[in-house]
């Protein structure tokens, strides 16, 4: 942002910062519904995207770079974490995974890989446990302070072509479309590591779990490790979309074994990794052919 903008603003800014006050604005959110795939009837099939006040967002810039510069320093947020990192992106996620999965592959080993969706991953941070974890990780108390009251209290509403639902308040949740959602989720999920022993990379709540499965013992160490997961997910209150959570199997010793998360068995697929078409055999084409499909209809071919 220009200089002099931000010097109009200084008393906008520096108030909430010093008193630790967060005008009520600030905490409104208007939602426009961003369509993402599938029936376009079904809500579920939209992102909630929130727009805020200006000063609001410059506020959560100062806030976010205080967050970040002490997670950076103590090296918090685990390495399996690409998204909304300094540094890291949708590339650095696809190398890191697949660079380590394809070596196993190569070796001639069986590797199953487990997609895993969470069910509104953004609407599910609690707001007490994701307090009590920035205390955990010794953030200072007026910082902690602020993420506080900018989470308490706060409404929203609906906003489609013009039309305007009535304003309601929320208990739970982190805005998606804000400067500090990100990471705030970041903090709040990065607990999901701990005691894993396959490998696991996320892009914020996207996660895929990985490891060899050409013996029982291999694939025994995914399963519990499902369980693991499923369970620190329930400590935060999170919760799995089962049906959305999809295995894909690798390798040319792979037997194909069925996993599950609790009572329910995971599906096969051919998966969309972060935009990128992967399937069982490694084969590019699919992706080369989506890649292909948009210019071809724009040029009419």
């Amino acid at each position: 942002m220009h200089p002099r903008i931000l010097k109009e603003l200084i008393e906008e800014v520096s108030e909430p910062l010093a008193t630790v006050e967060i005008p009520e604005d600030w905490k409104r959110a208007n939602i426009v519904p961003i369509y993402k795939k599938g029936n376009k009837n079904n809500p579920g099939n939209y992102r909630p995207v929130s727009l805020t006040s200006v000063p609001g967002k410059i506020m959560e810039q100062v806030i976010k770079e205080i967050i970040c510069k002490h997670l950076g320093g103590s090296k918090v947020i685990e390495n399996s974490q690409h998204g909304f990192v300094k540094n890291k992106s949708c590339q650095t996620n696809l190398i890191a995974f697949f660079d380590r999965i394809m070596k196993l592959v190569d070796k001639g080993e069986a590797v199953d890989v487990v997609y895993l969706d969470f069910s509104k991953a953004f609407d599910m941070v609690w707001h007490d446990i994701l307090i009590d974890k920035l205390g955990k990780y010794n953030l200072d108390g007026a910082t902690i302070r602020w993420v506080h009251n900018w989470l308490d209290n706060r409404t929203q509403r609906v906003v489609v072509n013009g039309s305007q639902s009535c304003w309601k308040g929320i208990t739970n949740g982190v805005p998606q479309g804000s400067v500090l959602g990100p990471a705030l989720f970041n903090i709040f999920i990065n607990d999901l590591d701990i005691g894993i022993e396959s490998t696991l990379i996320k892009f914020a709540d996207d996660t895929k779990l990985g490891g060899i499965a050409t013996a029982l013992e291999d694939r025994v160490i995914i399963l519990n490790d499902l369980d693991k997961l499923e369970k620190c997910s329930e400590l935060n209150r999170m919760m799995f979309n089962k049906d959305k959570c999809k295995v894909l199997h690798l390798g040319r010793k792979n037997q194909f074994h069925t996993y599950r998360m609790g009572r329910d068995c995971l599906g096969r697929t051919a998966e969309r990794d972060l935009g990128v078409i992967v399937d069982h055999k490694l084969n590019r084409s699919q992706q080369c052919d989506a890649v292909a499909k948009k210019p071809n209809m724009i040029l009419g071919c």
